[in-house]
């Protein structure tokens, strides 16, 4: 399947509300079980991880924050323009 005008236009408007919701948004906050799941794929030993399986009563297990760094925003902002300009190039799938 090849992509045509349409694909690489929605493609474009992705990457480019993914790179504006990265501008706009300082960290995420991972939930607790997408804490884990980060902590075993980056091979974290699980006495660093939590301190919390000693001491269950002490509360929940501290969550992990992801800051994206601010130029990652702008990459995506611009090469989602580059697809959306792209796409307005192209010629349209049914014509011939």
């Amino acid at each position: 399947m090849d992509f045509n005008r349409n694909h690489y236009f929605m493609a474009g408007v992705f990457v480019l509300l993914l790179g504006l919701q990265l501008r706009l948004v300082d960290s995420f906050i991972l939930n607790e079980s997408a804490t884990r799941f980060v902590n075993t794929r980056l091979m974290v030993p699980a006495g660093t991880a939590t301190k919390s399986q000693f001491f269950p009563a002490v509360g929940p297990t501290p969550r992990k924050v992801v800051r994206p760094p601010e130029w990652l925003g702008w990459a995506l902002m611009s090469v989602g323009s580059v697809l959306i300009l792209h796409s307005l190039a192209m010629k349209a799938p049914g014509a011939s």
